[in-house]
C-alpha cells in the first residue's frame, strides 16, 4: 500500500521560495564573520565550510516558505518596510554554539546573552508595520537575535566569547531560492 503522500494528486509540495526581512553586515564585516566562523569550526573539529559572507544575516521576520511566492506578498512586506524609522545602531553578540545543543545536530550560531535594545526596538516597530500591512500572522513568536555561521553541525552548548560588535545600517527584504543558496534583494530601508 502506498503512503497517502505518494498517491496521484496528493504529492507533497516542496517549498522553493522563502521571503524574509533581515539585517546583513556590510561586506567587510561579513568577510570577517566568515573567517571567524571558519576558525571556530576548525577549533571544534567540525567539518565543512561556514555560511558564505554574502549570505550571513540576522533574520528579523520569516515571512514563509512557498512553492511560489503568493501574489502581493513582497509588495505588502516592502510597504511595511518603507515605514520603518531608525538610526543606525550596533549589534553585539557574546555567545557561540547551538540553541538546541541536546540534539545531535544543530546550526552553529552567534547570539547574545542580553542587550541589543535598539535591535529589539526595531523588531517591535517592524512588527507594527507588518500588522498594518495585513502580515501580522508572521509576527508571532519570540525574537532571539542570532547569526547562523554554519548549518547542520554537531550541536554544542552556547559558550561566552569576547563580544563581537558590528554596525547595522539597513533592513532588507529577501527572496531566497531554497536549495540554491541564492538571495534576491526585493526592497531595502537604510537606517539614518
Amino acid at each position: 500500500m502506498l503512503p497517502q503522500g505518494s498517491l496521484p494528486g496528493f504529492d507533497l509540495a516542496i517549498p522553493t521560495d522563502r521571503l524574509f526581512l533581515a539585517i546583513f553586515p556590510d561586506p567587510n564585516y561579513a568577510a570577517r564573520f566568515e573567517t571567524f566562523a571558519a576558525k571556530h569550526l576548525v577549533a571544534r573539529r567540525m567539518d565543512g565550510k561556514p555560511v558564505e559572507a554574502s549570505r550571513l544575516h540576522v533574520t528579523l521576520f520569516h515571512l514563509g516558505d512557498y512553492t511560489e511566492l503568493p501574489p502581493g506578498l513582497a509588495t505588502q512586506a516592502a510597504e511595511a518596510l518603507s515605514h520603518l524609522t531608525s538610526e543606525p545602531f550596533t549589534i553585539r553578540f557574546d555567545q557561540i554554539g547551538s540553541f538546541n545543543h541536546h540534539n545531535a545536530q544543530g546550526d552553529f550560531i552567534l547570539t547574545a546573552s542580553g542587550g541589543n535594545e535598539a535591535l529589539h526596538a526595531l523588531h517591535k516597530q517592524l512588527a507594527t508595520y507588518l500588522h498594518a500591512a495585513a502580515l501580522g500572522q508572521h509576527t508571532k513568536g519570540s525574537f532571539t537575535p542570532h547569526m547562523t555561521l554554519a548549518y547542520n553541525k554537531p550541536a554544542v552548548p552556547l559558550q561566552r566569547i569576547e563580544p563581537v560588535v558590528w554596525p547595522a545600517h539597513e533592513v532588507v527584504l529577501i527572496h531566497s531560492l531554497l536549495g540554491k543558496t541564492r538571495h534576491i534583494r526585493m526592497a531595502d530601508k537604510l537606517l539614518r
